[in-house]
Parts: C-alpha cells; sequence; structure tokens
C-alpha cells in the first residue's frame, strides 16, 4: 500500500492525485491537510513552484511514502493576449528528493488578468465572471472556460503525473 498526503484539502487537488498515482501503483491512500506557505494567495511565476514545494514538504512525514504538493499560478508569458499563463505546479516529494512537473497551461481573459493584477485573486474574479460559487474547489476556472473540455482535476492529474516521472525512473535521474 502506498500512502500519500496532499498538501491541500481541496478536492480537485486530492483527486487529481489520487488519479496520477493510481496510473502506477494497485493500492493507494491518499489524503488532504492544510497547509500553510509563505507564498501570496494569488502566485506569479517563481511562486508557483515554491508554493507547491513547500506544500509537499510541510505535510510530509514518515509515515507517508510521498507528499504532494500543487500549487497553480500565474506566468509571464510572451505572445499571448494578456501576457500570462496560468500552470498548474506539482511537487512530489519522497523525504529525499522533491520533483516538478507542470500541467497544461491556458490564458485568461484579459479583463480577468487585469483585476488580478489590481490585487485580487484568479479564483475571486472567476467566481464572479462565472457565477459559480467555490469553483475552484468544483471543476476550476480551465473547465468553465474550456467549456467543460477539461478540469482543474485533470490538470492537478498530469502535473503530478509530470512530477512523477524523475521517481518512477530513478536510475536515470541519478
Amino acid at each position: 500500500m502506498i500512502r500519500v498526503v496532499v498538501g491541500s484539502k481541496n478536492p480537485t487537488k486530492i483527486e487529481g492525485t489520487k488519479m496520477a498515482f493510481k496510473q502506477y501503483f494497485d493500492e493507494i491512500e491518499v489524503v488532504g491537510v492544510e497547509v500553510n506557505t509563505d507564498v501570496p494567495p494569488q502566485p506569479f511565476n517563481s511562486e508557483t513552484i515554491r508554493g507547491a514545494i513547500e506544500r509537499a514538504k510541510k505535510s510530509y512525514s514518515p509515515k507517508f511514502d510521498f507528499s504532494v504538493g500543487i500549487e497553480a499560478g500565474l506566468f509571464r508569458f510572451d505572445y499571448t493576449i494578456s501576457g500570462y499563463l496560468d500552470f498548474q505546479v506539482a511537487a512530489v516529494y519522497d523525504g529525499e528528493k522533491c520533483t516538478i512537473g507542470f500541467g497544461p497551461g491556458f490564458e485568461y481573459p484579459k479583463s480577468v488578468v487585469k483585476e488580478v493584477m489590481e490585487g485580487k485573486e484568479v479564483g475571486e474574479v472567476m467566481e464572479r465572471v462565472s457565477g459559480i460559487k467555490n469553483l475552484g474547489r468544483k471543476w476550476g476556472a480551465v473547465h468553465y472556460l474550456s467549456k467543460g473540455a477539461i478540469s482543474r482535476t485533470e490538470l492537478s492529474r498530469i502535473s503530478v503525473t509530470m512530477a512523477l516521472i524523475p521517481l518512477l525512473n530513478r536510475e536515470m535521474y541519478l
């Protein structure tokens, strides 16, 4: 039995982590715990990566085989309409090494990014735009913007899967 702890109580992050580990392990147990990080509520660029790492490391204890931190944030990106892409970043920690993975990036409308740059959180703005309360704990903004084609759970699964690659191929990453 593989035991995994996620540094969040967000159901989309817990389920996405469970889906990622299920691809490789038959018997798994995944639990979520609330952790505090030193990154701002709306992270940008490397703050997003740091937030994922902090979540993974702060949630780890020896009773787990792995801990996972997932953080979504805006990354400055040239050639986009708004100048930013949103990426879900995952960190997987085994007590010694921390590996990083990214999910697919997507763009928010310029009006959303403008409000975020003025100090609001993406989740807060997207709840108002979509009219869906707790959007980030349900399907995520990506689900709303992609017309249901992809969910935040799926972005979590992909980012955790990407972070697992070095751990699944340890001999290649020595």
